[in-house]
């Protein structure tokens, strides 16, 4: 199966935000680990939470993480407002349907944002939204066999 992204860009910082607002995007749905922050460091650069900022203005933010760690998540949450999910189960949609219908948000005008082909990009897919897949923000820290699996995964992603 091909998973292919609707955008591509090397960060959040170079996506084109204004072309998604032309698009009819209203919700922006990020991943959380290696796209928004660096893997496992529970912290948001200030750069990120200054385009959390920004985009607020023109669209609803929510953040969708596989993550179950409850210290992790207790450490995440304290920075910002952004509604998050946490242990999503990512790329199957249930959990996430659920947390996106309690926040009022039509998937058909949301974009899901994230650094990992099989999991972020195809689960976008399976709930019928536009996707954009980003570079790891950690890719010099990851290890040689997670960096083995995202080549694996670009197979995918063409």
């Amino acid at each position: 199966m091909i998973v292919r992204p609707d955008y591509k860009a090397k960060t959040v910082f170079e996506i084109n935000y204004d072309k998604l607002k032309e698009d009819g995007i209203k919700t922006i749905a990020f991943d959380l680990d290696s796209t928004v922050m660096k893997s496992k460091s529970g912290v948001f650069a200030e750069e990120t939470l200054q385009l959390f900022d920004n985009l607020k203005k023109d669209f609803s933010i929510v953040i969708i993480s596989n993550n179950s760690n409850l210290d992790y998540i207790n450490k995440v949450i304290t920075q910002t407002d952004i509604p998050m999910l946490f242990h999503a189960k990512k790329p199957l949609t249930k959990v996430a349907k659920e947390f996106l219908n309690e926040n009022n948000v039509d998937k058909k005008s949301m974009v899901m944002i994230g650094d990992r082909p099989l999991t972020d990009i195809l689960f976008g897919k399976l709930l019928g939204c536009k996707t954009v897949l980003v570079d790891s923000i950690s890719w010099q820290e990851e290890k040689p066999i997670v960096r083995f699996a995202r080549k694996l995964e670009g197979i995918f992603s063409i």
